[in-house]
């Protein structure tokens, strides 16, 4: 297939270009030009999808990969320029655009909805440099990525595959999710370990999402579906396999949500994927639909043994999350 990627390839799209080029697919690149050097053998076409898709005029192409489309103006700008230039566009969504989430979330569910002041203020944050990338958005984000939904599907009806991930994990991935507890793990020593070890966690290789979307894009295969990641995994089962992944020097020492709530520590903010009992609802979500549709799961041991290998390969960053003298307080060693 002839793919046109969209967007930043620092982490999804890096692992879709890596699986694309792996699978014998001509590739053409459309972004800022920010990583100069990735990937010099494919296509490289530059600009900015917020003012200027000039050089994506006159060209064909198979299919389209956008993981990178946050405002609806761009969406639109996006979809106009290439709704008859590609038989195939695949949106990188997320589970955020429903406003409640738990085990009964499905794709038809209710979605986050915006108004027009919300609205205005997102697309001027973006004009100004404001953000660049979903963060930035704040509470708005679902209901922006739910309008970049609709419109794709609106300007290109029964060609458009949306994607809906949770928290995506793997090599490249920059975010403080498995980073933090990677790291601190191959620090070895008392490691503190947030509430109970049954709880549910849920995430998604990026790498399982690219070989998804791949697969769906050979079949031109449109719908929404939901990727959030495997059934049956918990909080003690991630950490436990994560510290077998950094070398096993590390021991989990647990504390309750109330005392760590009682302490002031912030959930997910200063321990990624702890979640209090009654707000860990949203890693209940399932992704049966895409399951249906082929989506398999590597297994996590090789998510975590691979992510780890690339932190290893990284420069030393400045400690994530909780600080360190803050958890040997709070499992009493100071």
């Amino acid at each position: 297939m002839k793919l046109l990627i969209l967007g930043g390839t620092q982490f999804l799209g890096r692992h879709f270009v890596d699986a694309a080029l792996a699978a014998g697919h001509e590739l053409t690149l459309f972004n800022r030009g920010s990583r100069a050097g990735l990937f010099p053998e494919v296509e490289q076409l530059h600009g900015d999808r917020l003012q200027d898709l000039s050089a994506l005029h006159g060209r064909r192409w198979d299919a389209v990969f956008d993981a990178g489309c946050y405002l609806p103006s761009a969406a639109r700008r996006a979809a106009e320029t290439l709704r008859d230039a590609v038989e195939h566009y695949c949106l990188i969504s997320s589970i955020s655009v429903y406003p409640h989430i738990d085990g009964r979330t499905v794709e038809s569910s209710p979605l986050a909805a915006l108004s027009a002041a919300q609205l205005e203020g997102a697309e001027a944050l973006a004009t100004t440099g404001g953000s660049q990338n979903g963060g930035g958005y704040g509470a708005a984000y679902g209901g922006l990525k739910a309008l970049c939904e609709q419109t794709v599907q609106a300007l290109l009806p029964g060609r458009t595959l949306v994607l809906r991930p949770g928290f995506i994990v793997g090599p490249y991935d920059f975010s403080p999710r498995l980073r933090y507890w990677l790291t601190r793990l191959a620090e070895g020593g008392a490691v503190l370990a947030p509430g109970r070890p049954e709880r549910a966690v849920r995430m998604i290789d990026a790498r399982d999402i690219a070989d998804f979307a791949l697969r769906q894009a050979a079949q031109r295969r449109p719908g929404v579906f939901n990727t959030a990641g495997a059934d049956g995994l918990s909080m003690g089962q991630l950490l436990q396999a994560a510290n077998i992944a950094c070398g096993a020097r590390a021991q989990l020492h647990w504390r309750s949500d109330a005392e760590l709530l009682a302490a002031g520590v912030q959930p997910f903010a200063d321990l990624p994927y702890w979640l209090p009992e009654a707000d860990n609802a949203m890693m209940e979500i399932r992704d049966t639909a895409a399951l249906a549709a082929g989506l398999h799961f590597r297994p996590l041991a090789e998510t975590l043994h691979d992510t780890a290998a690339w932190l290893r390969g990284e420069p030393a960053q400045a400690p994530q999350g909780l600080a360190r003298e803050r958890e040997r307080a709070l499992l009493g060693l100071d």
